[in-house]
């Protein structure tokens, strides 16, 4: 069990800022992000540090703590003056617990416990994951829930592989959190660059 925190209620939500924070980024910069960070020929879905998708958004989980770290490596980052699309969620705050995707997988979710914390549950060896998507009253998985797109893995430690700058050039898991922070932030101004590029083109087809 990964033992994280849970606030009442329906979706369950994770409490960020006890075992993790959260880095929110687009969807598209996420995934050139992932794809910078790899080894050659790697996928977004290889083994590494947790990271789900909601709606057009890919959350990546860091070390606690990053949240705060945010605004500070953006500007000795050189990034602090620029419009970047990526924001943080840190203590005191609640993300949506992401669930398996719609595949058939099965998992149960733990029980909350006496201060009002849950245990997220597992699914599948070597992970902890929260039940499968849950379906509308027709059957449908539930439109915009948030899913694993890497799930956490049980063993050896979930936080052992989340992004962190107390990591030296980071791991074969994870990179270090400032070398992540930099690669989002350049996504970002390339996504935020060539949308704004794509606009009046767009504009000028439909007249």
């Amino acid at each position: 069990m990964l033992g994280w925190p849970t606030a009442p209620g329906t979706p369950v939500r994770l409490r960020t800022g006890v075992r993790f924070d959260v880095l929110d980024v687009p969807v598209q910069a996420g995934h050139a992000a992932l794809r910078r960070l790899g080894p050659p020929g790697a996928t977004p879905r290889r083994p590494g540090f947790p990271v789900a998708l909601r709606g057009g958004r890919m959350l990546l989980l860091v070390a606690a703590g990053g949240a705060e770290e945010l605004p500070g490596l953006l500007e000795w980052l050189e990034w602090g003056s620029l419009p970047l699309d990526l924001t943080a969620v840190g203590a005191g705050g609640l993300v949506e617990a992401p669930l398996l995707p719609a595949t058939g997988a099965t998992g149960a979710a733990g029980s909350a416990g006496a201060a009002g914390s849950a245990d997220v549950g597992r699914a599948g060896r070597g992970s902890a994951l929260p039940p499968p998507r849950p379906r509308d009253h027709d059957g449908r998985a539930r439109r915009g829930a948030a899913v694993w797109l890497r799930p956490p893995e049980q063993e050896g430690g979930a936080e052992t592989s989340l992004p962190a700058l107390s990591a030296v050039g980071g791991t074969a898991a994870a990179p270090d959190l400032a070398r992540l922070v930099h690669t989002l932030a350049t996504e970002c101004h390339r996504f935020r660059l060539s949308s704004r590029c794509a606009s009046p083109r767009l504009a000028r087809a439909t007249r």
